[in-house]
């Protein structure tokens, strides 16, 4: 049986919307069971409000929290016994199979990698997000795309973005059924020579040793359009991209609001496009998706967005139990293994024929 450990006290909603969350995706997990870390207490004056199955939840206490607002070091450094540590603890030692949060990003990732080991041939993690795009991929028809990394490896080389490619890839094949997901790294022009050294370097490393469907360099005003499947930058662009995807995409909402209180004629024009307002509405709620990946390690982590609600918790969970059933992290480790292979075997050549 698949065990996920949930941290209940992560996010701007904790604990009650994550005690929601988890005690719905109870009731259409069959083979799994949830741990709920956090404030035992605080946990048990939740659960019973909500519809659960008791059989498929646990609660594991701890005593602290990391709040979204604090440094996530010193945070951890102060509170060994946080939920987010105590959870990927569980996991560490073999007592859960995946983690999901909605709490502090930093510490997330800050308590994996102090616990969890990394995948062969991984130098650094990247932390995976999913935006809407114009164009829908996959035998599901799926309207969002991957952008890696968003905040994990804030300066990435160029064997970092290549490795975030090769597990981008993999899971756009694994949970959206995409069998041959369009990759491109995201720079400053399409030409193979644009961008920084590290992405001038890489472009020329997938070209080479990948068999990635890769597309070449994408800018900023092609990642809504959907032109790519996965797109490939190092942290610190990720983080600003996706942060200004979202609040382009909120900004839209409120602009469409403010107009429909100022004049009648653009309340009778807005009710005219309130079919298209409200398909971008769909879109754009991450709430469906529930949360993306942190791809390089051994364990599965799931970071789910911080104002996570039920519904996006939920949708994490059943997240986390689609990516094991898959087979996720096999299914990455596949193409890394074969990409070192043949870079190990190119240097070689190389240092003979010198």
């Amino acid at each position: 049986m698949q065990r996920i450990v949930v941290d209940a006290m992560g996010g701007d909603n904790a604990p009650e919307e994550i005690v929601k969350g988890a005690a719905e995706a109870s009731l259409v997990l069959s083979d799994a069971e949830l741990i709920l870390v956090g404030d035992a207490a605080a946990i048990g004056r939740v659960l019973p409000q909500v519809r659960h199955d008791g059989s498929r939840i646990r609660v594991h206490h701890a005593a602290d929290v990391v709040h979204m607002d604090e440094s996530p070091a010193e945070a951890l450094a102060a509170k060994p016994e946080s939920s987010i540590a105590v959870a990927a603890d569980l996991v560490a030692r073999g007592d859960g199979h995946a983690l999901v949060s909605a709490g502090n990003t930093g510490a997330s990732v800050l308590a994996c990698a102090r616990r969890w080991k990394l995948l062969p041939g991984v130098r650094r993690a990247g932390l995976a997000a999913v935006y809407p795009t114009e164009l829908r991929r996959g035998e599901r028809n799926d309207p969002f795309s991957l952008l890696l990394d968003v905040g994990a490896t804030i300066e990435a080389s160029a064997d970092d973005l290549v490795t975030f490619a090769i597990m981008g890839a993999a899971y756009a094949r694994v949970i959206s059924k995409n069998d041959r997901p369009r990759v491109a790294l995201l720079s400053n022009g399409h030409e193979a020579g644009k961008g920084p050294k590290s992405v001038v370097e890489a472009y020329s490393l997938l070209m080479e040793h990948t068999e990635l469907n890769f597309i070449g360099n994408i800018e900023g005003l092609d990642i809504p359009r959907g032109v790519a499947d996965v797109v490939v930058c190092s942290g610190y662009v990720g983080n600003v991209v996706v942060k200004m995807l979202e609040g382009v995409s909120e900004t839209v909402l409120r602009l469409a609001r403010y107009a429909y209180k100022e004049r009648l004629m653009w309340r009778v024009a807005l009710a005219m496009l309130s079919g298209g307002i409200e398909r971008l509405k769909g879109v754009t709620d991450w709430e469906q998706y529930g949360g993306a990946p942190l791809l390089g390690f051994e364990h599965l982590f799931i970071k789910a967005h911080g104002r996570s609600g039920h519904k996006a918790v939920a949708n994490a969970v059943r997240l986390a139990s689609k990516a094991l059933r898959s087979d996720l992290l096999g299914t990455v480790a596949v193409p890394l293994s074969a990409y070192h292979d043949r870079r190990s075997r190119a240097l070689a050549d190389t240092a003979a024929g010198t």
